[in-house]
């Protein structure tokens, strides 16, 4: 294969609740998952070496990521590295809550497997790599449970989202580490495969708005837009979106929010998609 091109779509997380803290350190979760067409493009073509590129809006000015997720993948699964360029274009901002990261490692995992350089069949935990990445393999709008391994399809209703990046950026990790065990209160009866009333909000706002009065107040923003059906912080943010239920709406409150936040990012983007 000359050349091979992947899209890298982003997602959105409809609520995210914190069931409680593993052994392992990390937390065991409940999400509703939708993916939107906000996409990263990944190309690959035949070269003279290895080589990892980043370039567009959202790519490190030296176009390579420190911690590079993609370099971590080849590591992981001990591949040798081939005579490949891999170029991303990110549109997708880092450190947003969309997943761009787990999104990229995907895509170049389903590479990788069209170049017969993984067999797909081998048991390897992606979640290690990323929480974020067997839902990305998956493709498809989901309910995940514990750390993001455990998959269920689901259908969710169409939705217009309008999405801000803040300036602030947040890690994942940092977010994570400032849980507290007290702070958890979920019903671990509710913690099954079906939907429940419980499947509402995002419990890592609280300790993001607690520390960043930005974002708060974004949300509190989009929360008032008229014809808004509900906001949220989407994973472990810092992006907010607003959902709306036609394009109009979401078109209104685009032109709304950019007259009192000119220089912030901001996108439309819409669930139910083929990727």
């Amino acid at each position: 294969m000359e050349r091979i091109t992947e899209k890298s779509p982003a997602k959105i997380n409809l609520f995210l609740k914190i069931i409680n803290k593993r052994k392992d350190g990390y937390h065991n979760l409940r999400s509703g998952i939708t993916l939107v067409n906000l996409f990263d493009n990944i190309y690959v073509k035949k070269s003279r070496s290895f080589n990892i590129n980043y370039i567009g809006k959202f790519a490190p000015s030296n176009n390579k990521f420190k911690d590079c997720i993609i370099e971590k993948i080849f590591n992981k699964l001990e591949i040798k590295r081939p005579n490949y360029e891999f170029t991303i274009v990110k549109n997708i901002p880092v450190q947003s809550g969309l997943g761009s990261a787990s999104s990229n490692a995907a895509a170049v995992l389903r590479i990788l497997l069209r170049l017969k350089l993984i067999d797909y069949n081998k048991k390897i935990d992606y979640a290690s790599l990323g929480s974020d990445i067997p839902l990305f393999l998956n493709q498809k709008d989901c309910l995940i449970r514990g750390r993001g391994e455990k998959i269920i399809n689901k259908h969710f209703p169409k939705y217009y989202f309008l999405i801000v990046k803040p300036l602030t950026n947040c890690s994942t990790k940092e977010i994570y580490r400032k849980i507290h065990i007290k702070d958890i209160n979920f019903d671990q009866q509710n913690d099954i495969n079906e939907f429940t009333n419980f499947d509402i909000g995002n419990d890592l706002e609280k300790i993001v708005f607690t520390e960043n009065i930005e974002v708060r107040n974004i949300f509190i923003f989009l929360k008032n837009i008229e014809g808004v059906i509900f906001t949220r912080m989407t994973g472990s943010g810092s992006s907010c979106f607003a959902a709306f239920g036609n394009l109009s709406s979401a078109k209104k409150a685009k032109s709304i929010f950019n007259n009192s936040f000119p220089k912030l990012w901001n996108f439309i983007a819409e669930n139910n998609i083929n990727v």
